[in-house]
């Protein structure tokens, strides 16, 4: 039996036929599920995914592709689940593999899932001496505005890693976009940055309110005081 065959039985032992429906639902529909909360599907993997102990970069890239085109929703939340597992066998050299994925099957769960395991993969490289953010240049500009998100949101949780010039920038450089999901990322991560520089964060967002959209300016400053 491969990992796959396992991954299957474990993950339908898991499954509970009546959150298929409300699961759906609040997907919009546009994915079919089996019917697994996450903490019964982190459980039910996690013993498999941690066999994987010492996978190198390319099968670990092959299993997360293999899992991204099933159909049911839950594969894709267990391949992220996998690269996060094993995110430190990912380098910058990677990067375009994991946007290609993010791109495909793409909705809020999955490209913020990817977000976090590509802003792993920067802050490595960013330790390193290297110039991580010169690879999310282009996914700022690129037409799928889910990769716009990730490049938005990549530098979640730096703290005092974060390149303050380069998110500044960036949340201008998306801040006359009408769609929802980045103004909304816009907002998030400034208000991620302004727990580690809440003065720097609320100086930006008071000096460009009229760029900013109302949405990313009230979730910037949601937590600063009045």
């Amino acid at each position: 039996m491969n990992l796959h065959e396992e991954l299957r039985i474990a993950l339908e032992a898991a499954a509970e036929p009546g959150r298929t429906a409300p699961m759906q639902a609040y997907m919009r529909d546009q994915f079919v599920f089996l019917g697994v909360a996450a903490p019964q599907r982190r459980l039910a993997a996690r013993d498999l995914l941690a066999g994987l102990k010492g996978i190198d970069a390319g099968t670990l890239l092959e299993h997360v592709q293999r899992l991204w085109q099933q159909p049911e929703r839950e594969y894709q939340h267990v391949a992220l689940d996998m690269l996060d597992m094993h995110r430190r066998q990912l380098n910058i050299a990677h990067l375009p593999a994991l946007l290609a994925l993010a791109h495909q099957r793409a909705w809020w769960d999955s490209v913020d899932g990817m977000a976090g395991i590509v802003g792993d993969v920067l802050l490595a490289e960013h330790r390193r001496g290297g110039d991580g953010h010169a690879h999310m240049s282009d996914a700022l500009r690129h037409t799928d505005f889910w990769l716009r998100r990730i490049a938005m949101l990549h530098q979640l949780g730096w703290r005092a890693d974060t390149d303050a010039v380069w998110l500044f920038d960036a949340a201008l450089a998306l801040a006359h976009e009408d769609e929802f999901f980045i103004r909304k990322a816009i907002g998030w991560a400034l208000r991620d940055y302004a727990r580690h520089a809440p003065e720097a964060v609320t100086a930006f967002a008071n000096a460009h309110r009229q760029q900013l959209s109302t949405l990313s300016y009230r979730e910037a400053l949601k937590h600063q005081p009045p």
